[in-house]
C-alpha cells in the first residue's frame, strides 16, 4: 500500500494514542489530535511528537475554527486526506433522568457532531481522488442501549446511524467507511466516570441504585478474566487500512467480553437490512 495521510482525533490515551502509534509504524504519515497540548497534555504531546511519522496537532473538536484550521494545515502541508479515523469520544454514566439538556448536548456534541464536522470537511478531498477511508469508532452500546448508560449508548447510536448510510452512499465514488465497534477495554476513559448533573431525582432510584456498582464489579471480573488488550483496537484499525478499497467492511466488532451477542444482533440485522435494499431498488449499493 502507498503511503497515506492519516489524521487521527482523540490520541492522548487509550485507542487514539495507540492506533496513532500503531499506523505511523507502517510508514504512513499521521496528524494526531488532542486538547491541551500545552497544559495538562504537554507530556503527551511531545512524546507522541517524538515519534517518527506523527505530527500533534492541538485541536478542539467542539469548534468549528479549531478544526477547520487544522485541516487547512494538513491540507497545505500534503494536499490532501486519505484516512479520517475518529476516534475521540466521551462518557457519562447514571440513570437516564439525571441527565440534563446541557448534559446530553455535551456528549452528542463530541460523539456525533464532531465526527461529522471532520468527515464533512474531509469528505471532498476523498471523493476528489475517488478514495479514502473514514474509520469512526463507536461501541458495541451503538448497537444496544445499556441501563445506566443510556446517554452514551444514544449518542453511539446516532454516529453509527451516519456511519450505516453513508457507507453505502459514497462508496460508489471510492470512498470505504467502515465502523469499529470496541467493548469494554482498561483504558483512561474507562476509568474516569461523568454522572448526569441533575442528583435531585437520584432518591427515587434508591430500589436500583447498587446495579451501576454491580456491572462495575462484573466489568473489572471480566477483565482480569480476559485480561482485554486496547492493542487489539488499534490493530484492528491497521487491518482495516490494509484491506483493499471496497472490500473493507461495515462494520467490525472487538470485544472479548460481549462481542459475541453484538455481532450476532449486527449479522442478523444485515440480512434482512439487505433484503430491504433491494426491495427499495438499491441492491446495487450492495457490491
Amino acid at each position: 500500500m502507498s503511503k497515506k495521510i492519516v489524521l487521527i482525533t482523540g490520541t492522548n490515551s487509550g485507542f487514539g494514542w495507540l492506533t496513532a502509534k500503531s499506523v505511523a509504524a507502517l510508514g504512513h504519515t499521521v496528524y494526531a489530535t488532542m486538547r491541551d497540548t500545552k497544559g495538562k497534555n504537554l507530556v503527551k504531546a511531545q512524546a507522541l511528537s517524538a515519534i517518527e511519522n506523527i505530527t500533534v496537532l492541538d485541536v478542539a473538536l467542539t469548534d468549528e475554527d479549531s478544526v477547520q484550521n487544522a485541516i487547512e494545515t494538513i491540507i497545505s502541508k500534503e494536499g490532501t486526506i486519505d484516512i479520517l479515523v475518529n476516534n475521540a469520544g466521551f462518557s457519562r454514566n447514571g440513570v437516564a433522568e439525571s441527565f440534563t439538556t446541557s448534559d446530553v448536548q455535551e456528549i452528542f456534541d463530541i460523539n456525533v457532531i464532531a465526527p461529522w464536522r471532520l468527515m464533512k470537511l474531509t469528505l471532498p478531498f476523498m471523493r476528489k481522488q475517488s478514495e479514502g477511508l473514514i474509520i469512526n469508532i463507536t461501541s458495541g452500546f451503538g448497537t444496544v442501549s445499556f441501563p445506566f448508560a443510556v446517554m452514551y449508548s444514544a449518542s453511539k447510536f446516532g454516529l453509527e446511524g451516519i456511519s450505516e448510510g453513508l457507507h453505502y452512499e459514497v462508496r460508489p465514488l471510492g470512498v470505504d467507511v467502515s465502523i469499529l465497534q470496541p467493548g469494554a477495554f482498561p483504558t483512561e476513559m474507562s476509568q474516569k466516570f461523568n454522572f448526569g448533573s441533575d442528583a435531585s431525582v437520584l432518591d427515587a432510584y434508591k430500589p436500583i441504585a447498587d446495579f451501576p456498582n454491580k456491572m462495575g464489579a462484573a466489568v473489572g471480573k471480566a477483565f482480569e478474566t480476559l485480561n482485554p488488550n486496547p492493542q487489539d483496537v488499534a490493530d484492528a484499525v491497521v487491518n482495516l487500512i490494509n484491506l483493499p478499497k471496497g472490500e473493507r467492511p461495515l462494520r467490525t466488532n472487538v470485544d472479548p467480553f460481549t462481542g459475541q451477542y453484538i455481532k450476532a444482533a449486527n449479522d442478523a440485522v444485515q440480512v434482512e437490512f439487505n433484503k430491504t435494499l433491494t426491495a427499495f431498488g438499491m441492491e446495487d449499493l450492495l457490491k
